[in-house]
């Protein structure tokens, strides 16, 4: 919000030299209408004229007010991100009504749309009942409807279309992908986006508006999202880097109600901090709403963590995520490659069945610290179905260079060995640890490609010539090699129980930084953890919300260079580590 207030300061100041210019009178006519014409038809102030509450002001102002050299609405794009119960569909309710039949557009055409025709009619519905109620000043009779401004088509709940007589506009609800042919739209109203599955409908009409030679703006109204709500965890970034000037879009209106983060570890206890993300606090929105749930909070994990995103917008995972969400976040970064040549570098990697993601991790050690970066593959056919069916925007992630999409319905190993090789050739890669499903037509592409690769199979296996291979259990069973080290203690194979521990306390240590990219961060947020009797974990791939291939392999390059303790600077899996003779398998 504060970041919304300094835009709009700024571009008083700064906009003219851009083509923008800010009309208060303009303003004063959208702020006007509300409570001139609509009626609250629920809540606590029912019956009453639509007063706007400050939030409603800013964005009605807004919206309305900044204009273009053309005298056109500056803004085609409008964000509204917070706190359920703020009032949020009943004010892109009304703005759509005004759009539609009282801001002096002839033939306008706005709709209301949603993720199923359910979420598309309660703004709708909003819209209708407002119609219906009286106007403000006057008779209990006298409603738009009584007055014959408009004509609403179907009884009742069913109500599908308001007519507006004088402009001969429409208002309409449509489900998400009944997006009409050639649509001319003037307002869209896009509510609950964070339930979207895909954004393929909100990208059909912002690019109808696009084309739209006057005022025509989408509106898109969401609680915050959860890091597995893909499309409203995009659109939120995106919105929030516009506020905050990291992107240029003189187009985008963004107004995001978030807690801050130095709240987030006491927001249960702090209520003075509540506002930040449910600014109808104590106006529309009584606090006893809110302070019933935090008390159930504080004691019920599942509420907690969904009050936390619902109601105060700390972005978290639909579900728990499998580590501190917060934590996860923290060591999130940059991580160049080319900046690590010359160091110890441990890899390890997941391959796909046939047209999934492939992963390939890196994971350096420089200067007591862990660096991982990971690639990603996948097959050009099918993608943009793999896409809708995953709920992941694989097509646009590749375009985008997060993943390589390969030419074929089967990933053709060579990509990956070619990378490996790449890697090999600058880095001190002293193994690559890998899922043993599939590793023979990987170590078949290495031979092709000449990249010298051995198996590694336990402390008497003699040392091969090139990269050293070595098995990394998937489940929860802590396995050991036959062999003693030289305390006479069973030798562990690389397994994910290790893997993960060590991934952990590497990450709450914030001794690793991992590079951020928004498919390493959805693998994150849909990774499942499972345990057996001994608390032993594992991620399971069957009951996690999607690809978490990415999570497998960062946890395993990481369980192999934590083999041995980091300040040794390499593991013990380093074949100039241990004799291969039957006397002494020492490492």
């Amino acid at each position: 919000m504060r970041h919304a207030a300094e835009r709009h300061l700024r571009d008083l100041k700064d906009g003219p030299s851009r083509g923008l210019h800010w009309r208060p009178e303009k303003a004063a006519h959208a702020i006007g209408f509300y409570p001139a014409m609509l009626t609250i038809t629920e809540g606590t102030k029912v019956g009453q004229p639509f007063q706007l509450l400050p939030w409603h002001t800013f964005v009605a102002g807004s919206l309305f007010g900044w204009r273009k050299d053309s005298g056109r609405m500056r803004f085609r794009s409008g964000w509204l991100e917070t706190g359920k119960g703020q009032a949020k569909s009943p004010f892109m309710a009304a703005t759509g009504l005004y759009m539609s039949g009282f801001c002096g557009i002839h033939r306008a055409r706005a709709f209301a749309i949603g993720q199923d025709k359910n979420t598309a009619n309660v703004l709708f519905k909003d819209a209708v009942a407002m119609c219906r109620a009286p106007i403000p000043g006057g008779d209990e009779d006298d409603t738009l409807v009584a007055s014959g401004h408009v004509v609403v088509r179907g009884e009742g709940d069913n109500a599908w279309k308001l007519e507006f007589i004088e402009s001969e506009s429409i208002f309409q609800s449509l489900a998400n992908g009944e997006a009409i042919s050639g649509p001319k739209p003037t307002f869209v109203g896009a509510d609950e986006i964070h339930e979207f599955k895909n954004n393929t409908s909100i990208e059909l009409w912002k690019a109808a508006i696009a084309k739209m030679p006057g005022d025509a703006f989408m509106l898109l109204g969401t609680n915050t999202p959860s890091s597995t709500q893909i499309v409203g965890t995009e659109y939120s970034e995106f919105y929030q880097k516009v506020a905050l000037g990291e992107i240029d879009d003189d187009e985008a209106f963004a107004f995001v109600a978030r807690v801050d983060k130095a709240d987030r570890e006491t927001v249960f206890d702090n209520e003075d901090c509540w506002p930040k993300a449910l600014p109808a606090l104590g106006v529309t929105f009584p606090i006893e709403n809110i302070r019933g749930q935090v008390k159930t909070a504080k004691s019920l994990l599942s509420t907690a963590l969904s009050l936390k995103r619902l109601y105060f917008g700390i972005p978290i995972g639909a579900t728990e995520f499998w580590i501190a969400e917060e934590a996860w976040s923290a060591v999130q970064g940059r991580v160049d490659a080319d900046e690590f040549r010359g160091c110890p570098c441990w890899l390890s990697l997941d391959l796909s069945q046939k047209n999934d993601l492939t992963a390939l991790t890196a994971v350096w050690l420089k200067d007591g610290k862990l660096y991982a970066k990971t690639w990603y593959w996948t097959t050009k056919d099918g993608l943009e179905e793999r896409a809708k069916a995953d709920q992941a925007p694989y097509d646009r992630w590749a375009l985008e260079g997060h993943i390589t999409a390969v030419d074929g319905a089967v990933i053709d190993k060579s990509f990956v060995a070619a990378k490996v090789a790449e890697i090999c050739a600058s880095h001190e890669a002293r193994c690559l640890a890998f899922d043993p499903a599939g590793i023979g037509s990987f170590m078949e592409a290495c031979e092709d490609i000449g990249l010298p690769a051995w198996l590694y199979e336990g402390p008497d296996t003699y040392a091969g010539n090139g990269l050293m291979l070595v098995p990394h259990g998937q489940g929860t069973r802590i396995v050991f090699y036959k062999q003693l080290d030289e305390n006479g203690k069973p030798i562990e194979r690389l397994c994910m129980p290790r893997s993960i521990e060590r991934l952990e306390d590497q990450i709450l240590k914030k001794s690793i930084v991992i590079d951020h990219t928004p498919v390493t961060y959805a693998c994150a947020a849909n990774a499942h953890v499972i345990a057996d009797g001994m608390n032993n974990r594992a991620f399971d791939k069957k009951r996690s919300r999607g690809r978490i291939d990415g999570m497998v392999t960062i946890a395993m390059a990481t369980g192999a260079a934590l083999a041995q303790p980091v300040d040794t600077a390499k593991s013990f899996w380093d074949v100039d580590d241990f004799v291969s003779d039957e006397t002494d398998r020492t490492p």
